[in-house]
């Protein structure tokens, strides 16, 4: 007699703008200080939480900032989330869709409201590369469990 396998399901119940944020603190002088040549510094953060049985909230949250010549021409924050359902997997298979699978879901919708938004404050088009987050979520997972072994051999 074999045990069976619950059957895996997923499913994108809503996907939303969390929390939105442009400012422009130094427009317009922004606009006539030379030609556009901007710092842009980007920030990504993913955070997930359980609303309740196999059902989850995640939130990529992105900040974008660009200075032109040491002032900040412009910050843009978008809180991208989505409201995620699972069923019929392991808990190390939910942790990798949690913190890969749904935030690269979300980032073609923050992307875009990047975009948007940066383009309506006056300035050029801004199109984020693409991000790989199954590789930043590997990365996450080593650092914490080389932060777990230290924390064991220091005791």
């Amino acid at each position: 007699m074999s045990e069976e396998q619950p059957q895996q399901q997923f499913a994108i119940q809503k996907i939303f703008i969390k929390d939105v944020s442009f400012e422009s603190p130094n427009a317009p002088a922004v606009f006539t200080d030379g030609e556009w040549k901007p710092e842009v510094n980007v920030q990504i953060n993913t955070e997930a939480k359980s609303i309740n049985e196999g059902v989850h909230e995640v939130t990529l949250t992105i900040t974008v900032t660009a200075k032109q010549q040491e002032k900040t021409a412009f910050l843009v924050e978008v809180k991208q989330s989505g409201i995620f359902q699972m069923s019929g997997f392991e808990q190390e298979q939910i942790g990798g869709m949690l913190g890969a699978y749904c935030p690269e879901t979300l980032f073609p919708y923050a992307r875009e409201a990047i975009s948007d938004l940066v383009t309506k404050g006056g300035f050029p088009q801004m199109l984020l590369s693409p991000v790989n987050f199954n590789a930043l979520y590997m990365q996450h997972q080593q650092k914490q469990a080389q932060e777990a072994s230290q924390t064991e051999t220091a005791h």
